[in-house]
């Protein structure tokens, strides 16, 4: 898998002059989730999600957490009345659900499809949230259905609404998921365009911990030495941030030198 499931939520990133999230999403960024969550008391069906998104995209990116990102989102189920709050909440068990099953803790992809379901029953067509929830539902297709048609026609749902929205992380991960499969289908120019735009997008957001992912994705697509340059830089911040996300050493692995005993 190239782990296209690891894309994290869509919310927030430093809009406004909001100083509490202007430092969650500098913690965020950085790979600091539980930091970030630790600035958040989850006392709003609000609050109680943004918390749960972050310490399930801890999940996705450290397969750590798995208690707290659990607790987290039983407070936000409990705090969650209105429909638009339990359909978030219900992307949240869905996302958590889905990163158990495709990091092997556990088959939850029943689960997965259950909540996303429910979600998508919850969250009005047209909604801010619809966006994130069509590009999980691709991610379930991709990863889980291994549907690559159902997984584009959600992608490029996700990539309209997060361009209606104003939702600049969330497009980043389309960009580069839709790229993704561009590539698998020999799409080259495609596939580059898409993750150079996905790669311009984390940098120009600050988003450090997404940047070493975009970079080696970019990597797949271009010729050498291009190619050996962006896996370089991919492996400095990769090393910087102390092995986050963890999915990614495999693919940044170098090749055996030719002759070199293989296990």
């Amino acid at each position: 898998m190239a782990h296209s499931a690891m894309a994290g939520s869509g919310w927030g990133t430093t809009e406004g002059d909001d100083p509490l999230q202007t430092a969650v999403w500098r913690l965020r960024s950085r790979g600091c989730w539980a930091d970030a969550a630790a600035l958040l008391e989850p006392v709003t069906a609000d609050t109680a999600l943004q918390r749960t998104a972050l310490l399930v995209e801890r999940c996705l990116y450290t397969e750590q957490g798995w208690a707290d990102a659990e607790d987290a989102l039983r407070t936000a189920e409990a705090l969650a009345h209105s429909d638009d709050e339990r359909g978030a909440a219900a992307c949240e068990r869905g996302q958590l659900a889905y990163a158990a099953t495709v990091h092997g803790v556990r088959d939850r992809a029943d689960e997965a499809r259950a909540a996303l379901g429910r979600a998508a029953a919850l969250i009005a067509p047209g909604a801010a949230a619809r966006a994130l929830l069509d590009f999980r539902r691709g991610l379930l297709a991709e990863n889980l259905t291994r549907s690559p048609q159902a997984a584009r026609a959600a992608y490029r749902r996700a990539h309209a609404g997060a361009t209606a929205h104003g939702e600049p992380l969330l497009l980043s991960f389309t960009w580069r998921h839709l790229a993704g499969l561009a590539l698998r289908e020999g799409e080259l120019a495609e596939a580059r365009h898409g993750f150079a735009e996905s790669l311009r997008i984390r940098e120009e957001l600050g988003y450090l911990v997404g940047t070493a992912p975009a970079l080696a994705s970019l990597a797949d697509a271009e010729s050498e030495p291009e190619a050996s340059r962006l896996r370089e830089e991919a492996r400095r911040l990769f090393r910087l941030l102390g092995g986050v996300p963890t999915w990614l050493a495999r693919q940044l692995t170098p090749p055996p030198a030719a002759g070199a005993a293989t296990a």
